[in-house]
């Protein structure tokens, strides 16, 4: 797979000036290949057609369909199928053009095969903007509600290309994208959550739902999208000799910046009106311009930037129209009515993600091994020499008291130290037994499960010696929800032994298949290792969503909440399980503290000194995982702590684990809990779950580091 069109023509050495150009033989292959893809593409999207169309849960027979289409048949079927089949159809078709169509657009731009609307954070962007606008009471339908998402996608579109310095690099791209889209996806989750009136069914159409009851939002729309579309072919030319490079571009007359601009916000306005009509329909920008370079590998005549987005927008037909199929074939009409198509594309985008993941092959992505991270590190610390490990280990452990105390005393009802002393010698009113009662277990659970995320982190960090590993980037959180979640609606009797044996589980597919794939033949690479571990996340959030979506109202918000990482109906049977395990994993880690400090180095220095790397590896990620799923099933999905706390050690103690363990752990608990403090706190009596916060707080820091061990790479 090409990373952008190339156009520089290949001209002789010598001959003729006849021969500077192709001949007519040669120009007739080139495009005669190219039509060939076109027409294969135009009669895939029209058998997909027919069998959308012919779908439903009526149980009308085609020839009734096909009646009702010629205007003959009773009225009653003629106004079922033309008020929702056929919207659904002309959804799904026009849509996923769009969508095809800003993937290729933006792939050309960044020449970079990960570039979509997705990994740029356009979908999310524009899904918060119409989610705050329903909360505000502003009306999101008619050209309101695509202007509305056209501002939120181009303001996040536009800060992940000024973190990730243009999008040339494929994994700074994906992570600057993927974490900015997750810090917004958390806000978002926590409007829902609040106004659970004012949102009701968003989210469901917030992982993309082609379900229509007219034609009117697409047509709606349609200024929108044909201004995008439009925009893009009468940019292709430009976007031609940019492909060449921006010196060449500028010496030939290209604005470059206008041509960055323009094109930007044509794949922006695409994006977000699709996002106005169905919803983000996860991945099909990614997808489709995939399907095309694999599709027509050989094909010259995709050098062309016009060529390759005509052909993408019919490739996105084509994959939003077979995701619907193939969801409603597997699941049935009826099963399919709760789950959103947006499931579909986004497990095709997650295999896409890693089959891309492998095509790009070892490449020295953003933050590769340990040196740009240790080495900025290493700076803070020379300037914080006269720390030492003891008064830094005391530091973070009276920090972490003080969380644990203001955990105690604010919240919804804010209690006094002297209350607290009473109700320790048992002498406090009754009130005040049951504010502190189930006050202290989520405090407790919190901390531990702080202290587990950020001892997982680590460990990953230390093994893969890959500074951006952590259970939530490698897909092992989200992995562990999905199994939890099978746990708390599928087998709603299970109890929570049986959360946490499916949280065990759905982590440890997880990590098999991220680290089975990412780590193949044992080789340090960073970049297949982020992109399978983000596909694997990915998929498993579609297979959570699939299951959230299908289920009723009262278990749908009870698992919202519990996806958004909530300490809430902790008991302390929950903290004393998950400190069980963190003693234990904390133990077994200070144990194998100095092959961990021989580990990070590389592959032959721990083995010359007598370390098994193999057995270390794999114990450590076995650790690990079972670290992530019990935090996970006493808190649900929290990110970023993994990542975070320690990055945060490493800077104040260094890479020796012996003390780096340590404060991270004092660090993870100290976070969740002043995030879960100040959950309870800003918006009493309301509530904001932890998860929520952590990721509010974590994403810019972890945007910080990426743009820093940028600088660094580069110095």
């Amino acid at each position: 797979m090409t990373l952008a069109p190339q156009h520089a023509a290949t001209r002789p050495a010598g001959g003729t000036g006849a021969a500077t150009a192709p001949g007519p033989a040669r120009r007739a292959r080139r495009w005669g290949a190219y039509g060939l893809l076109m027409l294969g593409l135009v009669a895939a999207l029209a058998v997909l057609g027919v069998l959308n169309i012919a779908q439903g849960t009526s149980g009308m027979t085609p020839g009734e369909v096909i009646s009702a289409l010629l205007g003959r048949g009773d009225e009653q079927t003629r106004a079922l199928v033309l008020t929702t089949r056929v919207p659904r159809l002309l959804a799904g078709a026009a849509l996923g053009a769009a969508l095809g169509l800003s993937g290729a657009a933006l792939q050309t731009l960044t020449r970079n095969p990960l570039a979509s609307p997705d990994t740029l954070a356009v979908n999310a962007g524009a899904f918060f903007a119409l989610t705050l606008a329903a909360v505000l009471g502003i009306g999101i339908g008619g050209i309101t509600g695509s202007l509305l998402a056209f501002a939120g996608g181009l303001a996040a579109a536009g800060a992940t290309m000024l973190l990730t310095r243009g999008g040339s690099d494929p994994v700074r791209l994906v992570l600057g994208g993927s974490v900015l889209a997750m810090a917004i996806g958390s806000l978002t989750s926590m409007l829902i959550l609040l106004n659970t009136e004012s949102t009701e069914g968003l989210y469901s159409w917030g992982s993309g739902s082609l379900a229509q009851i007219s034609s009117a939002p697409l047509l709606q729309a349609s200024p929108l999208l044909a201004v995008g579309a439009v925009g893009l072919f009468a940019l292709s030319r430009r976007l031609d000799v940019l492909a060449l490079g921006e010196d060449t571009a500028r010496s030939l007359g290209v604005p470059v910046a206008r041509v960055r601009v323009l094109t930007v916000c044509c794949a922006v306005a695409l994006a977000a009106g699709a996002v106005s009509v169905v919803g983000p329909l996860g991945f099909v920008g990614l997808a489709a311009p995939a399907v095309v370079r694999l599709l027509g590998v050989k094909v010259q005549a995709l050098r062309r930037s016009a060529a390759l987005m005509a052909a993408a927008a019919l490739a996105g037909a084509v994959v939003s129209l077979g995701a619907d199929v193939a969801l409603r074939s597997v699941l049935g009409a009826l099963g399919a009515l709760d789950v959103p198509t947006g499931v579909a594309t986004s497990l095709l985008g997650a295999a896409v993600m890693i089959v891309i993941a492998f095509l790009l092959g070892d490449r020295r992505g953003a933050g590769h091994g340990r040196a740009s991270t240790l080495s900025s590190a290493a700076g803070l610390r020379a300037r914080l020499a006269w720390w030492r490990h003891p008064y830094t280990i005391v530091a973070a452990l009276a920090l972490l008291m003080g969380a644990l105390v203001a955990g105690l005393l604010l919240g919804d009802a804010t209690v006094l130290l002297g209350d607290v002393a009473n109700w320790l010698r048992g002498a406090a009113s009754v009130r005040l037994e049951i504010v502190l009662s189930t006050r202290w277990p989520r405090v407790a659970v919190a901390a531990v499960a702080g202290a587990s995320l950020a001892l997982s982190g680590a460990l990953v960090q230390a093994v893969t010696r890959n500074p951006l590993a952590d259970p939530g980037l490698l897909g092992v959180s989200a992995g562990a929800g999905t199994g939890a979640i099978v746990s708390l609606l599928v087998l709603p009797g299970v109890g929570f032994s049986g959360i946490i044996a499916g949280a065990l589980i759905g982590g440890g597919i997880a990590a098999a298949l991220t680290l089975g794939l990412g780590l193949t033949g044992g080789r340090d690479d960073t970049t297949r290792l982020v992109l399978v571990g983000l596909g694997v996340g990915t998929a498993a959030l579609a297979l959570t969503t699939m299951i959230v979506a299908g289920t009723d109202p009262y278990n749908q918000a009870k698992a919202l909440t519990w996806l958004a990482g909530s300490t809430y109906g902790a008991t302390p049977v929950h903290a004393l399980v998950g400190a069980a395990v963190l003693v234990a994993a904390f133990a077994l880690a200070q144990h194998l503290a100095r092959s961990l400090d021989l580990a990070q180095l590389d592959e032959t220095t721990p083995v010359v000194l007598g370390v098994r790397m193999g057995g270390l590896r794999w114990t450590i990620l076995g650790v690990s995982v079972v670290l992530a799923a019990s935090a996970t099933a006493i808190v649900g999905v929290i990110a970023f702590v993994g990542l975070v706390a320690p990055h945060a050690a490493r800077m104040l103690t260094g890479p020796r684990h012996r003390f780096l363990l340590l404060l991270t752990v004092l660090l993870g608990a100290t976070l969740v809990v002043v995030a879960d403090v100040l959950g309870r706190s800003l918006i009493a009596p309301g509530q904001l779950p932890a998860g929520t916060t952590t990721a509010v707080l974590g994403a810019p820091y972890f945007l910080y580091l990426l743009a820093r061990t940028g600088r660094l790479r580069r110095g």
